[in-house]
């Protein structure tokens, strides 16, 4: 039995209503989530510095005897292991995770510990953002408008970085991004038509072009 097995459907809360149809399923790369969610790059990188610190300061002092190399040997051991865990948690994640688009909404099936269904009707959607990966991965931050009220560590590691006031909800790592940013951009301007493709934005982390803005009241 795996975690989808006692849903009526893989990935959504219920059967959907007369009229509502799946248009796309996916799930994140873990590899490019362990990279760009975990960091796994970044830790490795920082415990081979200290290693390599170790090994300077190892030889500094005079290496004797393969005990003076025991700090170093610690050292990288430690990082492996951690490097491994991100990697192992990253897995996890993918592996529990379910993005469907529907005619009607998107629905993010997240959690390992705790497995739940975050339904995001297309009529809340404002924005829709890409940040593009030379891999063909991709996240794809939405902007919840109105009152809906998401917390960002309940969506984490499903929510765009650093939005702690107002989170984001985000799907992540998804592969051939582009194309699917496109379906779920072509899908909301069925259900706000006045719609329309935006200027691209920049953030700290990576570029994010804007596929899809609601358009603003006037």
């Amino acid at each position: 039995m795996t975690e989808h097995d006692v849903e009526p459907i893989p990935g959504l809360p219920g059967v959907p209503p007369p009229g509502e149809r799946i248009l796309w399923q996916g799930s994140p790369d873990w590899r490019a989530l362990a990279r760009t969610a975990f960091h796994t790059r970044l830790v490795a990188a920082y415990f081979a510095a200290l290693t390599l610190w170790a090994l300077a300061e190892a030889g500094r002092q005079g290496i004797d005897g393969p005990r003076d190399l025991v700090g170093a040997a610690m050292t990288a051991i430690v990082g492996l292991l951690g490097v491994a865990l991100l990697h192992l948690l990253a897995w996890g994640a993918a592996r529990t995770t379910l993005y469907t688009l529907t005619t009607r909404r998107v629905v993010l099936r997240i959690g390992m510990a705790l497995p739940k269904c975050i339904n995001l009707p297309l009529a809340l959607i404002g924005a829709v953002d890409l940040a593009e990966r030379a891999d063909g991965t991709g996240d794809m931050p939405l902007t919840v408008t109105g009152r809906y009220k998401l917390g960002y560590l309940a969506l984490w590691p499903h929510a765009r970085p650093w939005r702690i006031v107002t989170p984001r909800p985000m799907l992540r790592a998804v592969p051939e991004a582009a194309t699917v940013a496109a379906l779920i951009a072509r899908t909301c301007l069925t259900v706000h038509p006045a719609g329309q493709l935006a200027a691209s934005e920049t953030t700290q982390n990576a570029p994010v072009d804007s596929v899809f803005a609601k358009a603003q009241a006037a």
